[in-house]
């Protein structure tokens, strides 16, 4: 009778508990990874350190990008000066442009030309005893100058009739440089994002873990480097399919850490996956060809760690962990 007495307190404490050893420790690793390619002049960091988020973890040859970012600055300089004078020329042409002011020209040429034709009538009709033939040949010359400079005239008020077609050439003109000075300016903008890249500071707070870089390697774009290891650490169990049944979020969970066997921490089921672990393997189960097995599938539940951790210390990932779930 005691025998079965306690068989039966035995069935009823533990009847409400599942349980699992493929259990780890999980949480969040950050890969650090370049996106310039230089070789590192200066390291900040060593294996397991903690670093806060921001901090300088360290630092590539510069000197590749900070010439791209002068250059591509003068480049911007030049792209400005050719737009100031793209707006100047605009404002001259609105100016010289009317046919107007072409008109008035050509009406001061031909009152000149009559002036000089006159003038040389007058030389050729005197008494040749009465003035010089360097008189007359000046005469002459005025004459022919003033005939050009109504051809010119004429040439020009042409030229004005197309006055909207040069204004719009002009201003044409202004947003092609327009373009040109914000392609720079992209550009420089790119330069200096580039020159940025040859700092890489901490996205986080946590550890430094699996480092493998020293000062004075070539790193390349991409380059596993080490990763960051964030303080927020949780449990991944896997528990069988069967087990679920009467699993819910904010269950209390205790947990038993095989690394530490004195250590028993307090949690509670966060989440549980909608999908077992081989749904989302590389290669799942083609259960719809060939023989079927039937196989018990395993699902990961997610659990967070409320209290026994000690302060200020974590848990590193990949432990081997038991959680019991209540």
């Amino acid at each position: 009778m005691l025998l079965a007495g306690a068989g039966y307190w035995y069935w009823q404490a533990h009847r409400f508990l599942v349980t699992t050893d493929d259990a780890y420790t999980d949480g969040t690793s950050i890969l650090i990874a370049p996106r310039a390619a230089g070789r590192v002049t200066a390291l900040h960091v060593t294996d397991n350190q903690q670093v806060a988020a921001g901090d300088l973890l360290l630092t590539l040859d510069p000197r590749v990008q900070q010439a791209a970012l002068d250059q591509s600055r003068a480049n911007l300089a030049a792209a400005e000066a050719a737009l100031a004078a793209a707006r100047t020329q605009l404002e001259m042409t609105r100016v010289r442009a009317p046919a107007s002011l072409a008109q008035a020209q050509l009406r001061a040429a031909q009152a000149m030309k009559a002036d000089s034709d006159a003038s040389y009538a007058r030389q050729k009709a005197v008494d040749p005893r009465a003035t010089t033939q360097a008189n007359i040949d000046q005469a002459l010359s005025q004459m022919r100058n003033n005939d050009a400079q109504v051809e010119l005239a004429r040439a020009q008020l042409r030229s004005a009739s197309l006055v909207d077609q040069q204004v719009q050439s002009a201003e044409a003109t202004v947003r092609q440089q327009e373009a040109t000075v914000a392609q720079a300016r992209a550009a420089v903008a790119q330069a200096e994002l580039d020159l940025s890249f040859t700092e890489l500071h901490a996205p986080a707070a946590g550890r430094v873990t699996m480092r493998n870089v020293e000062r004075g390697t070539y790193v390349q774009v991409g380059q596993q480097l080490f990763y960051i290891v964030t303080p927020d650490v949780w449990v991944t169990a896997n528990f069988k399919e069967n087990q679920l049944t009467d699993m819910r979020p904010g269950q209390k969970v205790s947990i038993g850490v095989d690394a530490y066997p004195d250590l028993t921490l307090e949690g509670h089921v966060d989440s549980i996956q909608q999908g077992s672990g081989g749904r989302f393997s590389a290669f799942p189960a083609q259960n719809a060809t060939g023989n079927f097995v039937k196989i018990v599938q395993r699902v990961p539940v997610k659990i967070r760690i409320d209290s026994g951790l000690p302060a200020g210390q974590g848990l590193p990932l990949g432990l081997s962990v038991t959680p019991t779930v209540r």
